[in-house]
C-alpha cells in the first residue's frame, strides 16, 4: 500500500510583506545608569504606500522614539522594522546616511531647528540636493516647483527670520521633500502655529501625499489634525494601542458624512490593549475570564480576584 502523503504545511504570509513600512515587535531600550527604560515594548505597525497617518500618544508612550527610528535617527534594540528596502536594524553608517538623504524626510516641530538662519528658503531647499550630487538644473526645477506647490514661492528669497511661523514650517517642508524620499515624517508641524495656520499647513501635507504620492507620517497632540487623516493610530506604553479609521458613509438622511470607527489593535502576540476605562468599570485586574461566544469573545472580570 503506498503511503499517504500529505501536503507541506502552509506557510503564512511574512507580516506586512507589500507594505512600505512595517514594524514588528519593536522594542527599544534605553539605559541610564543602572536604570533600564523600555520606550518600545514590542510595537507592531503597518504603514501602506501612499497613506496619510496621523500618530498619537500621551508623553512618553513610545511616539516620538518611534518616529526617531523611522528617520534614522535611532536604532531598535530589537525586533523588526523595515522601510522600503532598508532593514533599520542591519543598516551600516553609510547606509544610514544613504536612507536619511533619499528616503525619508523629516520636520522637526521647532521651525528653528529644520532651517537655516542665514540662508534663504531657495538655498535651503537647494542644499540636500546638491548634498545629493544632483545636477544645477534638476535642482532648479525642483527647488521652483517645491516652493510654488507648497505655497510660498513668494519666499525664495526670504531667510526665516523674514518668514512667518507658518511659512517657516512649509518651507521646512520643501526641505525635507528636496530628495524626493518616499516617506515625509513631521514630528508635531503644528505645535507652534495657531488654528488658521495649523489648517493651511495641513492642507499642505495633504497636497503632497496626494499630488506628489508621498507617504505622511505625523505625530501629533493635535486633536483637529489627527481627526483630518483617514487612519489614526494610538500608542500607549511602548505599544500601539488601537486604531481609528474614517470611511465615507451615507447617512440616514442619504448625505455622505465621514464615519469614523475605533478599533483595538491586536498584537503579534494576542495581546490587546484594553482602555483603562473599561478595566476600571468591570474592575478587571490581573486575571480575566475569556469565553469563545459565536461571533466574539467576552472579557469578565475573576470575581474571585477582589479579595
Amino acid at each position: 500500500m503506498t503511503p499517504l502523503t500529505l501536503p507541506p504545511p502552509r506557510r503564512a504570509p511574512e507580516f506586512g510583506r507589500d507594505a512600505l513600512i512595517v514594524c514588528e515587535s519593536l522594542v527599544r531600550i534605553y539605559q541610564t545608569g543602572s536604570i533600564e527604560v523600555q520606550a518600545l515594548q514590542g510595537l507592531d505597525l503597518v504603514v501602506e504606500s501612499g497613506e496619510m497617518l496621523a500618530v498619537v500618544g500621551a508623553s512618553g508612550s513610545g511616539k516620538s522614539t518611534l518616529l526617531g527610528i523611522l528617520a534614522g535617527i535611532d536604532a531598535p534594540t530589537a525586533g523588526r522594522a523595515r522601510v522600503d528596502r532598508w532593514d533599520l536594524l542591519a543598516m551600516s553608517r553609510a547606509d544610514r546616511v544613504r536612507y536619511r538623504r533619499h528616503t525619508v524626510g523629516f520636520v522637526r516641530q521647532q521651525s528653528t531647528s529644520n532651517l537655516v538662519p542665514y540662508l534663504t528658503a531657495r538655498q535651503m531647499v537647494d542644499l540636500p540636493m546638491t548634498a545629493a550630487r544632483t545636477p544645477a538644473r534638476t535642482r532648479r526645477t525642483r527647488v521652483a516647483e517645491l516652493l510654488d506647490a507648497l505655497g510660498v514661492a513668494d519666499c525664495a528669497d526670504r531667510r526665516p527670520g523674514q518668514m512667518s511661523g507658518g511659512q517657516q514650517m512649509r518651507v521646512a517642508v520643501a526641505v525635507a521633500l528636496a530628495n524626493e524620499p518616499r516617506v515625509l515624517l513631521a514630528d508635531e508641524p503644528t505645535g507652534e502655529l495657531d488654528t488658521a495656520t495649523s489648517a493651511e499647513l495641513f492642507g499642505a501635507l495633504r497636497d503632497v501625499n496626494r499630488q506628489l504620492g508621498v507617504t505622511v507620517v505625523v505625530v501629533t497632540h493635535d486633536p483637529e489634525v489627527s481627526g483630518k487623516v483617514e487612519r489614526t493610530v494610538a500608542i500607549r506604553d511602548g505599544r500601539t494601542s488601537s486604531e481609528v479609521l474614517r470611511r465615507a458613509g451615507t447617512g440616514a438622511d442619504g448625505d455622505t458624512a465621514v464615519v469614523a470607527e475605533e478599533y483595538a489593535v491586536m498584537d503579534r502576540a494576542g495581546r490587546v490593549q484594553v482602555p483603562r476605562e473599561y478595566r476600571e468599570a468591570l474592575a478587571l485586574t490581573r486575571r480575566v475570564r475569556l469565553a469563545l461566544e459565536a461571533d466574539h469573545v467576552t472579557i469578565r472580570p475573576d470575581l474571585g480576584d477582589r479579595g
